[in-house]
């Protein structure tokens, strides 16, 4: 009888832990630097949905990546479940543009769109860049190639009839490396795609070099959002930089982080992940700033690719569609 108990008390323990292993899938969400603000909104995505992992059985974990196209090839490949993609990017990837030109990536699906990213240029005061054709002749990092600043600043330049191979001195550093760089006088000015407040921004702005952001002219913006639909006006946020020379919000453009997930990713887990942000949006937008001003419909723009069935059902569900 002795051995019975045994047998049945170990044979219980294995169902068990079958049954949780089964249950609790691991799910994991690609972002970008770690200085950026895809980390920070990754993060808050993880905090809503793990609140609740005893309802819905899903942990999620965030890592940290290269940003919108490493995540785009990321998905298709299997490597990440969910990530953050420029709504841009989105686009190009879903359409077989540019870095995916003759390879559209059929499998890359849409969940919901979150913060605006502002495509922010920072110069240094003393290089005297005021407005977006003072860049010609000057050192400015569009960033590497394949990442969506530099794809912004490029199609920036392209409505603006600048050259980056032949008015400027363009570089290829990676984002994190252009606040030391512009300190260090080592570039002028750099493009910069991210939700505000920034790391990066601030570490430009606030060391002894002084610094300014520069302005994108209105009717720039608006033929470069009549050739590029995916963008859209914006400005950028001067309150949150206190040390920056700029005294007022300057004009510029902006596109939207946006979460993505595969094809192949279960309609369950991501019906689960959509509805647990949705449905706790107050505390979701308290963590982080570059959060505050969503609302459950701006978190259905910018959608290009497919919807994720997962999504879609719950926004069907929800009466967003």
């Amino acid at each position: 009888m002795k051995y019975l108990y045994i047998a049945m008390a170990t044979l219980f323990f294995l169902t068990s832990s079958c049954g949780v292993q089964a249950a609790s899938r691991r799910i994991t969400i690609g972002t970008g630097a770690v200085t950026g603000v895809y980390y920070p909104v990754g993060e808050a995505i993880n905090t809503i949905v793990n609140q609740q992992q005893k309802k819905h059985r899903i942990r999620t974990t965030v890592e940290a990546t290269d940003g919108s196209a490493y995540n785009v090839n990321a998905l298709t490949k299997g490597d990440l479940d969910l990530a953050l993609v420029q709504s841009d990017l989105q686009h190009q990837a879903y359409k077989g543009f540019n870095d995916w030109a003759g390879e559209p990536q059929q499998k890359l699906r849409a969940v919901f769109a979150l913060h605006q990213e502002t495509i922010t240029i920072v110069a240094a005061a003393d290089a005297h860049i005021k407005t977006l054709h003072d860049l010609k002749g000057k050192r400015v990092n569009l960033g590497q190639p394949g990442s969506g600043q530099r794809s912004n600043a490029l199609d920036l330049f392209t409505v603006a009839n600048i050259d980056s191979d032949k008015d400027l001195e363009a570089e290829a550093f990676n984002p994190d490396e252009s606040s030391a760089l512009l300190q260090g006088k080592r570039i002028d000015a750099f493009f910069y795609t991210a939700g505000h407040p920034n790391v990066s921004v601030t570490v430009a702005t606030e060391g002894p070099l002084k610094a300014n952001f520069v302005a994108v002219p209105e009717d720039i913006v608006v033929e470069l959002i009549r050739q590029f639909p995916y963008y859209s006006a914006a400005s950028i946020p001067a309150a949150v930089y206190p040390e920056v020379e700029n005294k007022a919000d300057v004009p510029s453009y902006g596109v939207k982080a946006t979460l993505c997930a595969s094809a192949d990713v279960p309609d369950s887990v991501v019906y689960a992940i959509t509805r647990a942000v949705f449905e706790n949006l107050d505390s979701f937008r308290a963590l982080h700033p570059a959060l505050a001003k969503l609302t459950r419909e701006n978190m259905l723009e910018g959608l290009s690719a497919p919807l994720h069935p997962g999504a879609e059902k719950y926004y069907r569900e929800a009466g967003l569609l």
